[in-house]
């Protein structure tokens, strides 16, 4: 499956659509994105997740690269990921570092 990311700043909102798989493959194109919302100076980054369906672990850690390059000062909100990735997320414990947001 391919992989999609779209990044998207308003007033210092980052908003980045994923859409496929981030795995170990894609995740240096996820990292690319996070090191331009944080040039950008934003103060919340929101990862669209409904599109994606499936997080490797080399996936979880991009996530942890997100809150270590943003800072703990940035919320931090996954919205709409599909069950699988949820659970993922929820088993790593991260979700204490992130807010997990249902749609």
């Amino acid at each position: 499956m391919s992989f999609d990311v779209r990044l998207r700043v308003d007033e210092r909102v980052a908003t980045i659509e994923l859409r496929g798989e981030l795995d170990a493959a894609t995740a240096g194109r996820f990292h690319d994105t996070i090191d331009q919302a944080a040039a950008a100076g934003a103060i919340e980054l929101v990862i669209r997740a409904e599109q994606l369906a499936y997080l490797s672990s080399a996936g979880l850690r991009s996530l942890v690269f997100a809150r270590q390059k943003m800072g703990d000062d940035v919320r931090i909100a996954v919205v709409g990921a599909p069950e699988t990735v949820a659970r993922t997320i929820r088993l790593a414990g991260f979700d204490h570092s992130i807010d997990l947001i249902d749609v």
